[in-house]
């Protein structure tokens, strides 16, 4: 697992940091989980490399990940890696090939028209890491599969407001066009970093899509499964308090930094989510007002 571990290491991501939740064991299969997704998204998102050259990159990928699930012998170090753990949690390939259609859609679409789209776009980049992370956590409860699309989209969302300037940058808007058309807002205006009130009212109907989706999670979880899910848990807490931090911040992402929650403030949710796991809390601490 090292070539994973190093990879979970440096990314210092908010998904590597819930690991710390985790017995040894699927903590270390989350990180070569962790290790595939990251590889392949930054196939995809190398923008000095040629289109067809990334495409031809996530067919390899495709490829390597199908033998890994078929039992036989992949080429890439990470899913050499990964193999054990596709076989130990019952991983399935179909689940790691809508995350490389996701990745391909980052090729092929730099505009989204409508929910519909994005909504797609938010599953196979996210839910679907949802869905393959719950299988190593463990759960009893099947409605648990739609705890993880519900918040693996509130979690995209969230992305996708926080990093409207730098996917602007690359040229990429995830926000729909027909709610940009809605709220009298020019692709224009996006591209060039311009806040505006009707950017702000765009933003907030963005925003109030994640809200459901945080809610929607919090009432699907089974009781039943809810310790299992510490690490989900303490994600959709971090991604909760980001987006609050949004708000209070009227959704102006186009200043210098980028909007992100303090160190001291992800170890205090840490420290948070683990005296709650401890003493039996069994409420989600996120998607309440």
């Amino acid at each position: 697992m090292e070539q994973s571990r190093a990879i979970t290491r440096k990314s210092a991501s908010n998904l590597a940091l819930a690991f710390i939740l985790l017995p040894r064991e699927k903590r270390d299969a989350m990180s070569a989980l962790y290790a595939f997704c990251r590889e392949v998204d930054d196939v995809a998102d190398e923008d000095s490399v040629p289109v067809e050259k990334r495409r031809e990159g996530l067919a390899a990928w495709r490829e390597d990940i199908r033998r890994a699930c078929a039992g036989g012998q992949p080429q890439f170090a990470v899913n050499q890696e990964l193999q054990p753990v596709i076989k130990q949690f019952g991983l399935r390939f179909e689940l790691f090939d809508e995350l490389i259609k996701g990745c391909e859609m980052d090729l092929e679409k730099l505009r989204y028209e409508n929910w519909e789209q994005l909504e797609l776009y938010c599953y196979r980049v996210a839910s679907v890491v949802g869905l393959l992370s719950i299988e190593i956590f463990g759960y009893t409860n099947p409605q648990c599969r739609d705890y993880a699309i519900a918040l693996g989209r509130a979690l995209q969302l969230t992305n996708i407001l926080r990093d409207v300037r730098t996917d602007a940058a690359r040229g990429r808007i995830y926000l729909p066009l027909d709610e940009l058309a809605r709220c009298g807002l020019s692709e224009k205006e996006i591209l060039q970093s311009e806040f505006s009130d009707r950017y702000a009212k765009l933003a907030a109907v963005v925003a109030d899509r994640a809200r459901d989706c945080y809610r929607l999670a919090r009432e699907v979880l089974p009781a039943e499964d809810r310790r299992s899910m510490v690490a989900a848990e303490l994600m959709g807490s971090v991604y909760w308090r980001l987006l609050c931090k949004l708000e209070r911040q009227n959704y102006d992402v186009f200043g210098p930094r980028p909007t992100r929650l303090s160190k001291p403030h992800k170890l205090a949710l840490i420290a948070r989510s683990w005296l709650r796991f401890a003493v039996g809390a069994t409420s989600p601490n996120y998607g309440t007002p």
